[in-house]
């Protein structure tokens, strides 16, 4: 399909190919879904959770003792 238009303005071409959606059989299936356990199970985000955890605990205990 070619749509003409004013001088200047592009012309646009849509081909079979390009309107192909459908998914080829070269795609990996998916073993399993992962979801929020997996990404909690990672070990940069679980350091990063202790060390908030800590942060938080050592300023509870700062405000119930030392205030």
């Amino acid at each position: 399909m070619r749509l003409d238009r004013a001088e200047g303005a592009p012309c646009v071409i849509i081909r079979r190919e390009m309107l192909d959606t459908t998914q080829s059989e070269a795609a990996p299936p998916k073993d399993e879904p992962r979801g929020c356990l997996f990404a909690l199970s990672q070990p940069p985000l679980m350091i990063f959770l202790a060390v908030i955890g800590s942060l938080l605990l050592m300023a509870a205990l700062h405000d119930l003792f030392l205030l």
